[in-house]
């Protein structure tokens, strides 16, 4: 753990100890269990934005891959009759194919990564709009995928399966981005593209391949999501997720100039919105103010990153 994670840490435990003294319903185990929960969910496709952000790119598309391949996931598996094992597999499959086409258009036709994300976002959102017929996809009544629902919503020990499987998909990207080669292509990439390519790397795979890690992990997280509201409405599910991405990571270490970050950084992150999410909630903020605390967050992260490079610069 880096100085930067050590600090969001204390700020965690210090946040976290303001508002348990303020309400004291805060550390009450179902409300632990639920805060775990949302951690677990948004905490999936934050890890998956800090791939792309480390880059020096940007996915803004989350929340509209999240509503389509949820809408997608849900009607397969609900009014088609698919097995929800290759449901599921035809998301993921969908997801990297996401991911693939952003990289290549990045990568071969050099469109900007705000550019591509952003027609993504607005395309994305529109086929599912369209799919549905602007309607709400969801599970019938008395429709009931045990299996399922136990995987995705249930508990062992107590612990929300969404945060496990959210502390798994670390581990496995805390080890590929810090641990592997193609971890030090990506930060090198990040830092400079250009002297990557000349020191030999292939600069355009690692690119490519990092958003295709974006969008395999948000397909996902769209199924965790579907099974968790199990009612989808196409024009509002994953709104603004991308922001909540940006959040985390940016507060978690990830510089948006690319070439920084850490995945417990990120997972730090996440667990600090969602306790400033739940304080609003608990200490009766209005939540129409949610948005304002995100934007906030956003600005004190960067400003941060930027006074902590130049000094940097200065000590050198």
């Amino acid at each position: 753990m880096n100085r930067k994670d050590l600090g969001l840490l204390v700020l965690i435990v210090v946040v976290a100890t303001i508002v348990a003294i303020r309400q004291p319903l805060f550390i009450a185990p179902v409300n632990i269990a639920n805060t775990a929960n949302l951690i677990g969910l948004f905490g999936l496709f934050s890890i998956a934005q800090a791939f792309v952000i480390i880059t020096g790119g940007i996915e803004l598309s989350v929340g509209s891959i999240i509503a389509l391949l949820g809408v997608l996931f849900v009607d397969l598996v609900v009014n088609q009759g698919m097995p929800w094992p290759f449901a599921a597999l035809l998301m993921i499959g969908l997801g990297a194919l996401m991911g693939l086409a952003h990289g290549l258009l990045i990568t071969r036709m050099k469109i900007q990564p705000f550019i591509v994300t952003l027609c993504g976002l607005l395309i994305y959102r529109g086929v599912a709009r369209f799919y549905t017929g602007d309607g709400t996809a969801g599970f019938t009544f008395g429709a009931s995928f045990p299996t399922l629902e136990w995987l995705t919503m249930g508990r062992s020990w107590g612990v929300p399966h969404s945060f496990i499987a959210m502390i798994v998909v670390a581990a496995v990207m805390w080890v590929v981005l810090h641990r592997s080669v193609f971890g030090r292509h990506l930060f090198a990439v990040g830092k400079n593209e250009e002297a990557a390519r000349y020191s030999g790397i292939a600069t355009n795979r690692v690119i490519i391949a990092a958003y295709v890690i974006c969008t395999v992990l948000t397909a996902i997280s769209a199924i965790f999501f579907a099974m968790y509201t199990r009612s989808i409405s196409p024009s509002s599910h994953g709104n603004f997720y991308e922001l909540y991405a940006i959040a985390a990571a940016v507060l978690g270490g990830c510089s948006l100039r690319g070439g920084e970050g850490s995945i417990v950084g990120v997972v730090l992150g996440t667990v600090l919105l969602q306790v400033l999410q739940n304080l609003v909630n608990l200490l009766g903020i209005p939540s129409s103010l949610n948005f304002a605390v995100m934007g906030s967050v956003i600005l004190i992260g960067v400003l941060a990153d930027q006074q902590i490079s130049r000094y940097r610069l200065r000590g050198k």
